[in-house]
């Protein structure tokens, strides 16, 4: 009889666990019932815009339930991971994460940890960098540029998406291998900056090859490219290597969820926008800025975050840019 009592009793505590799990179980297969929202960094009409709602259209289709798209540009791309502190860990909001997320420690005083506190779904893609100038410009090479530069320190303008971004930083890198000192104007993104340099308000622009379009109608011209070769649609723009600095930027992105996420409603999100990235639509709509699909599952994707997490705190403290400097 004590025996009977005691395996009742132990069945009777089993029973709320397990009910609990088959929920959560139930909850996960349900998923989605409602739309999703997704929260971009950079405004509507730029490349990163356009390249998300290639993909948001195709998870939609796979998920069964709308992938809206919400744009929050500002704070050199980090508005998403932000919000994302504050959003119900239930999948229905997520965001994009660039690079400057990593960085953000370092720079400002925050209450979250960019590696804690999100749950990592995957990567998609990173961007294609580079510097241009008008058509009309004077510089018709990089050499051309570093020379008026040396002798105008602090009076060459130039424009990114960003303040801590890595259009930004990078940009300050090179000027710091190069010995110069240039003027930066942050924007919020691509397109305001494309129409400020095309206008004649800047005399450079460091951006993602958001620019294409207004080189391809002849109204900006590229002085390098970031990457580690030359890209396809740029074959006479000069890497930064070839130019004589080590330096290779292509700033990989993902998607992220808020921390606490259960892991089956991460793995549905991460099988949809696997499947959503390998799309003709997605790899065309890349193809048209010189981006290709960059896959990390979200093991690998949080991997590369704490690891980039670290290598940003020593591009901060060699500019001289960490807090308190």
């Amino acid at each position: 009889m004590q025996r009977r009592h005691l395996l009742q009793s132990a069945a009777a505590l089993a029973l709320p666990a397990l009910g609990a799990l088959g929920a959560s179980l139930a909850q996960a297969q349900a998923f989605p019932v409602r739309p999703i929202k997704l929260i971009v960094a950079f405004p509507a009409g730029g490349p990163t815009d356009i390249t998300m709602r290639a993909l948001a259209d195709n998870a939609s289709k796979i998920l069964g339930q709308p992938v809206v798209i919400d744009n929050k540009p500002g704070a050199g791309g980090t508005l998403p991971a932000q919000q994302l502190q504050s959003a119900p860990p239930d999948g229905y909001t997520i965001g994009q994460v660039p690079l400057g997320v990593f960085r953000l420690g370092y720079t400002t005083k925050i209450n979250w940890d960019p590696i804690k506190d999100l749950s990592y779904i995957l990567n998609v893609t990173g961007y294609a960098f580079g510097i241009v100038v008008p058509a009309d410009s004077p510089f018709k090479t990089w050499a051309d540029f570093v020379a008026y530069a040396k002798a105008n320190p602090g009076k060459l303008t130039y424009g990114s998406t960003g303040a801590l971004t890595s259009p930004h930083l990078t940009t300050e890198l090179i000027a710091q291998k190069a010995g110069i000192e240039l003027q930066h104007i942050p924007y919020k993104g691509s397109a305001d900056l494309m129409l400020a340099v095309v206008s004649g308000q800047l005399m450079a622009a460091a951006d993602s090859t958001g620019f294409a379009p207004q080189v391809e109608a002849g109204k900006l011209r590229v002085l390098n490219t970031w990457g580690d070769k030359r890209l396809d649609k740029f074959p006479n723009a000069p890497t930064l290597k070839e130019l004589g600095y080590d330096i290779v930027q292509n700033s990989p992105f993902g998607l992220a969820a808020p921390k606490g996420t259960p892991p089956d409603v991460v793995r549905r999100l991460h099988d949809a926008f696997k499947k959503a990235m390998e799309e003709p639509s997605y790899v065309a709509a890349l193809g048209r800025y010189d981006m290709l699909p960059n896959y990390m599952s979200s093991a690998e994707y949080t991997k590369f975050a704490q690891e980039t997490f670290l290598r940003e705190k020593a591009l901060i403290e060699k500019l001289g840019l960490a807090k308190g400097s």
